[in-house]
């Protein structure tokens, strides 16, 4: 997390080229990288340990850099691929990467999530979107905005685990 020194991703300026409207977006998916660092701290096992049943950070992390994926993909106007579809059914099973890997993985995404949201007309953030097999309706502001919100609820679940497995 951020030190006490240090204001929070929304407070330190605009994200560079990230037009005004998305700007909480980009700042909610540069908070969470900041946050989730303390997933380094743990060991391999502790990566996949499940405390009181609650979710591993392993799985956190791995679902941080598909369902970002897939809701970027969604927000394009996309169907997901089988290689995506793998991907989320492999997330909740425990993997031999470590934290590091893992951690990497989840800044390539969201270096992906920031180039989308600066290439993205905010002509378009209106523009309906489905999700899923369903096709559930929703619109391309609503899918970039829930990957933003969504990676904050999982960087609290990894902060939290975190203290319970380390401090």
């Amino acid at each position: 997390m951020a030190t006490t020194n240090t204001p929070e991703r929304w407070l330190r300026g605009p994200v560079e080229d990230v037009p005004a409207l998305l700007q909480p977006a980009a700042h909610a998916f540069l908070q969470t990288l900041d946050d989730i660092e303390v997933a380094g701290r743990l060991t391999n096992e502790q990566l996949w340990q499940t405390p009181g049943g609650a979710a591993s950070v392993g799985f956190h992390l791995m679902h941080l850099i598909g369902s970002t994926d897939r809701l970027l993909t969604y927000a394009r106007g996309e169907t997901l691929n089988d290689a995506q579809k793998a991907a989320f059914r492999a997330e909740s099973a425990p993997s031999p990467v470590d934290a590091a890997t893992l951690l990497a993985g989840v800044r390539q995404a969201f270096d992906r999530a920031l180039v989308q949201l600066r290439s993205t007309p905010t002509s378009s953030l209106t523009d309906a979107r489905a999700v899923g097999r369903a096709g559930l309706p929703t619109t391309v502001i609503g899918l970039l905005f829930h990957a933003a919100e969504h990676s904050q609820r999982h960087a609290g679940q990894i902060v939290t685990t975190v203290k319970v497995l380390v401090d």
